[in-house]
Order: structure tokens, then sequence, then C-alpha cells
């Protein structure tokens, strides 16, 4: 595959651009704005975590200040959870599932599937059964 070099730029003759060139250069804003659409969405579940925390901590009846500090974090840090923000340590969160009595949740989070061929050497529980004879 040749490489794609890019010609001096000169304002009295057009830039000759291989076709290969554009292919990478699609591939590449293609690439872009897949990687921006999985930022959004990744933004959109944090929110969503952080309005469902801030809930909680709002039917406990609890202050900012209080909340934080049960969950040995600052009253800036808890403000980050709550709005979302994706630089809040994985240590803070789990706190506070801790301190909500929801860290059982956590349990099924990157927990090992079983593989179809796993599930095709399964032995299979006969679902039908006969009665016995008299």
């Amino acid at each position: 595959m040749p490489a794609c070099r890019a010609a001096p730029v000169s304002l009295s003759r057009p830039v000759s651009v291989s076709k290969h060139c554009y292919t990478v250069c699609y591939l590449v804003i293609w690439l872009l704005k897949h990687i921006m659409l999985d930022f959004k969405e990744q933004r959109r579940y944090l929110s969503e975590l952080g309005m469902r925390l801030k809930a909680q901590r709002l039917a406990r009846n609890d202050t900012m200040a209080v909340f934080a500090k049960r969950l040995e974090v600052s009253a800036g840090t808890l403000r980050a959870m709550e709005h979302g923000t994706a630089t809040v340590q994985i240590g803070a969160w789990v706190k506070a599932l801790w301190v909500l009595d929801h860290l059982d949740d956590l349990n099924g989070v990157l927990a090992q599937k079983e593989s179809l061929l796993e599930q095709a050497r399964a032995p299979r529980i006969r679902s039908r059964q006969r009665a016995s004879r008299r």
C-alpha cells in the first residue's frame, strides 16, 4: 500500500491527492465521529447516574455537606458525581453505593458470561417428565 505523501502547497497549481488519501481521511473522520458518539453516550449514562444519586440523597433528606461527609469526600466531589463528571474516582462511587445500601448491585458488573460453546456443552435439563407407573 503506497504511503500518502502530501506535496508542497503551491498557489499556482492544484494539489493532486490520491484516492488512498481520501479513503484514509474518510476513515479518520468516521472514527472520530463514532468516538464522539460513544463519548456522548457515556456522558449521558454518567449524567443519569448522577441524577439518581442526587434523588437518593434528597430522599434521605441529606444535605450535600452531610452526605459528602458520609462518603468521606469533599462537597465538590459530590457535586461532580451528581453532575455526571467522568473524572470522579470509582472509589467514591463504591462508597456512595455502600452508604445507599446498593453495593450488591455491582455484583453483575463485568461478571464472566457463559460463551455459546459452554452453553452447548452444558447438560440439558429435560423439561418434560413422565408420571411414574403404578
